[in-house]
């Protein structure tokens, strides 16, 4: 397993496993703690497992939580999906920095997001399979949402919209959630 830093999102890292194929299928380690640890990342931190399953077409997010944040770990595990990061850490060198991937279970890619920064994405395939593993406990009073097509990030995602969940079709712009953030 190897990781690579993302340019466009500081402390933003890709960690990419080594598939051993074979007729039977695939096997490959998703976590490895002395490659997380080795970019400077306390692997125990980490204290809660997700999964999402979605169709094509689905887009969640743009998802952040207040206070301390949440970093996490994202990957697909099946299908393919299209994800977006937005640095939204004020005294990042890449703040609103933006950087997209493309995640599958082909690869196994594990995308290290840092605490302070907006994810969301998009299933490409009939059916992703998307886990999370996060540093600290989901609390929905911490969620915060910033609309997905707005102008001022002008993501180009890739499909049509197919369906979102009524909080990410309500959610707000960008502009709207820095100022609230400064408050």
């Amino acid at each position: 397993m190897k990781a690579t830093e993302v340019p466009a999102i500081a402390g933003t890292y890709l960690f990419e496993p080594t598939p051993h194929g074979d007729e039977r299928g695939f096997f490959c380690r998703t976590f490895d703690a002395g490659v997380v640890r080795s970019v400077g990342l306390d692997p125990d931190a980490f204290v809660q497992d997700s999964l999402s399953r979605s169709v094509r077409g689905v887009l969640r997010g743009l998802h952040l939580r207040s206070g301390a944040g949440e970093a996490k770990l994202v990957r697909c595990s099946y299908g393919r999906i299209f994800d977006v990061v937005v640095d939204l850490r004020p005294d990042s060198p890449t703040y609103l920095g933006l950087a997209t991937f493309e995640l599958s279970g082909e690869t196994q890619a594990t995308l290290y997001v840092p605490a302070g920064c907006a994810h969301g994405f998009q299933a490409l395939t009939d059916t992703a399979d998307t886990s999370y593993r996060i540093d600290r406990p989901h609390d929905p009073a911490e969620d915060v949402t910033i609309a997905f097509d707005d102008p001022d990030l002008a993501i180009d995602w890739p499909l049509p919209v197919t369906s979102m969940s009524e909080r990410d079709r309500q959610a707000p712009s960008l502009a709207e959630v820095l100022k609230q953030r400064e408050n």
